[in-house]
């Protein structure tokens, strides 16, 4: 099989329709699929929004935890009338600070932290699929690019069996129709790189978007269309995802976080501890200071079992019903990517070394009996069309193997791409 390089694939591809975009790939951007990658970790905007929902958790910890800021009250008491300020018969300022119940700092930290470790692992999770977006978008700028030197070869065999047709219509050998289905089959060739510039370009577009460059910018593929490394053991898939996958470290922390709430919640009767110092500027005499405590009354405790404690009560038992399911999810998830990635490389296998040597075969019988009179232009016709269908389904395989191995990957809670086997 031809393993073609996206380098390879620039220089072969020429042409009048063609030479706008190779001029335009002059000063691309060359990347490799792992630099894809990178760029896109670096400078997707979703991942950006995941990093400031991290800081936002963050400083949610610092709010709940902080000590309530000291209150300062000034008044003029005992007027005569309003706004009297003059007759008041007393100035009391005063400033007084309430701390909550130490246990209460304790249990909102504790569900701050597991608050930030939930961002933590949804960027994880947002960064997953951000590389899995990279890698798919990439094997499809690959792809389009490999359709287009399959389709360059397709017009170079149709000129060719043009030249060919022509020459055996001037010797008296063909009828005039096999010049004109050559002359189709010329044209088509044509029409169809024109289209492969709007799949190009489109490809393009997605990938600048993914790696958070301008739209129109171009870029060149420094890797090339394989079969991607081969698949881990079946048997050990399911336990490294339960293991790695962001998804169930986002609902353990989040149970964490809803266990402390709860009893958060349960403490609401606990008292706070007041201290103030006041003065009454009216009257001589030293500053008085107040230490005390303040709590509600639980007069209506019923309320609150069935309340608020009871809310976070069966949120806690929402969130391991989540877990459950959402394990349930992950384990078929895997195994479902697992399932799908062995057949698109099995498929991918087979028509890089079955169909496609086949078809070739086909074509190069079909033309060289047609050179020596043998074979009618219909035949040649029918198995250059065949090759290129073979082609283009290689083509396709490959960007399907690779995606679907790098969608593994992601199922497996792993970095992507795995490295890719050797050509």
């Amino acid at each position: 099989m031809r393993l073609i390089t996206i380098v390879c694939a620039l220089a072969a591809a020429s042409g009048g329709v063609h030479t706008r975009v190779l001029a335009q790939t002059t000063d691309s951007l060359r990347l490799s699929r792992r630099q894809a990658i990178a760029e896109a970790l670096t400078h997707n905007a979703q991942l950006a929004a995941a990093r400031e929902q991290t800081a936002e958790a963050r400083a949610r910890r610092v709010s709940a935890i902080a000590i309530p800021d000291p209150q300062l009250e000034a008044a003029y008491d005992a007027e005569p009338g309003p706004f009297t300020f003059g007759a008041a018969g007393a100035k009391p300022v005063a400033i007084g600070l309430d701390i909550p119940f130490p246990d209460k700092f304790r249990l909102n930290n504790k569900a701050g932290w597991a608050d930030i470790r939930a961002t933590q692992a949804n960027y994880r999770l947002q960064a997953q699929t951000i590389e899995l977006q990279a890698s798919a978008t990439y094997d499809s700028l690959l792809v389009a690019l490999m359709h287009r030197v399959n389709l360059t070869e397709a017009r170079d065999l149709a000129r060719d069996f043009l030249s060919r047709t022509q020459a055996r219509y001037t010797a008296g050998s063909v009828a005039r129709l096999d010049v004109i289905q050559a002359q189709v089959g010329v044209a088509q060739s044509e029409n169809d790189l024109i289209a492969n510039e709007r799949d190009v370009a489109a490809a393009q577009a997605s990938l600048n978007r993914t790696l958070g460059r301008i739209i129109g910018a171009p870029i060149a593929p420094t890797d090339s269309l394989t079969l991607p490394a081969p698949l881990p053991d079946s048997a050990n898939i399911e336990q490294i995802a339960l293991q790695n996958r962001p998804e169930l470290r986002i609902i353990e922390q989040q149970q964490i976080g809803a266990h402390a709430t709860t009893g958060l919640t349960k403490e609401f009767w606990l008292p706070d501890l007041t201290m103030s110092v006041q003065r009454d500027y009216a009257a001589p005499g030293s500053p008085l200071f107040t230490t005390g405590i303040a709590m509600p009354l639980p007069a209506f405790f019923w309320q609150h079992t069935h309340g608020d404690i009871a809310q976070a009560q069966h949120f806690e038992r929402e969130l391991e019903a989540t877990y459950r399911d959402t394990r349930a999810q992950v384990t078929q998830d895997v195994r479902a990517a697992y399932a799908n990635a062995s057949t698109a490389m099995k498929q991918a296998a087979f028509i890089r070394d079955e169909l496609v040597p086949a078809a070739r075969e086909a074509y190069r019988v079909a033309s060289t009996s047609y050179t020596l009179g043998g074979s009618s232009a219909l035949e040649v016709l029918t198995a250059r069309t065949a090759l290129l269908s073979a082609e283009a389904q290689l083509a396709d395989a490959l960007a399907a193997a690779n995606t679907a191995r790098a969608d593994l990957d992601r199922a497996l809670g792993i970095t992507v791409p795995t490295p890719g086997a050797s050509n």
